[in-house]
């Protein structure tokens, strides 16, 4: 099987250093690709809450996303686009309750 959509990561603190972004594999379907790309950003926001002076607030953990999370491309470009900042953005309210359920 072909693996066709390779995901590439960069930090948003270094956006045109090529030297900080990573190959993070590659996948037959652009769905995979995407669904892997999400858990990336995921990842990568769970790890900047804890960085965080206040966890609970969605915000300010979009703003550190913004400025020093993991932030993807899917090569080749996927349809409808996949924005890494769009889905973080969306996640960020989710992520912040998560500890007070």
């Amino acid at each position: 099987m072909k693996l066709k959509y390779r995901i590439l990561t960069g930090d948003n603190f270094h956006p045109y250093d090529e030297n900080e972004v990573d190959d993070d594999g590659a996948y037959p379907t652009q769905e995979e690709a995407i669904v892997a790309a999400k858990m990336i950003v995921d990842k990568s926001l769970r790890w900047e809450r804890k960085q965080s002076r206040n966890p609970a607030d969605p915000d300010e953990l979009y703003d550190r996303y913004t400025d020093f999370g993991d932030s993807q491309v899917i090569s080749p470009g996927t349809e409808p686009h996949f924005s890494a900042w769009d889905h973080a953005k969306t996640r960020c309210v989710e992520i912040c309750r998560e500890d007070m359920e």
